[in-house]
């Protein structure tokens, strides 16, 4: 499975207006909806349970909030860069502005770990991060999770 494979049309979210960690997981939540047809509130509740467990702040300014829930057959990436950072409580203390929130089915044990891991390798690279940060709109940003090489254009 590519990394691409998991975001659906619509899944990119480009300068998002928010301004804490709960606005953004709600934001991204509600652009989960419309492309799951799961329930917006199902979504972000299930989302905030796991952060409660333990932050998904994973440094560098990058953020993997994660859920399983029932309702859904695929592991669905949804993707924001947000306007202003938000308070992820990484491990590094540093506000996350990269997140990647991955909606997966509740049976999906091994799916949902191998997406984790796929996502968390990709935007642990720091010309990745750059290149997210540095995209002028939601197809280049795609371009760049997609692992399409940088073009020379930009």
């Amino acid at each position: 499975m590519a990394l691409a494979d998991l975001i659906p049309n619509g899944g990119v979210a480009v300068d998002l207006g928010a301004s804490s960690r709960k606005q953004a997981l709600q934001a991204m939540s509600d652009i989960a909806a419309g492309l799951t047809g799961l329930q917006a509130r199902a979504i972000f509740d299930a989302v905030l349970q796991r952060e409660r467990l333990g932050s998904t702040g994973v440094g560098q300014g990058v953020a993997i909030p994660h859920a399983r829930l029932a309702g859904i057959d695929e592991v669905v990436g949804i993707f924001a860069r947000l306007r202003t950072p938000a308070d992820f409580e990484s491990i590094d203390g540093r506000p996350a502005d990269l997140i990647f929130m991955l909606i997966a089915p509740e049976d999906a044990g091994a799916e949902h770990l191998k997406a984790l891991a796929r996502v968390s390798r990709l935007l642990r690279r720091e010309d990745v991060r750059q290149r997210l940060r540095a995209a002028p709109d939601a197809e280049a940003i795609y371009a760049v999770l997609a692992g399409e090489p940088a073009s020379d254009a930009a």
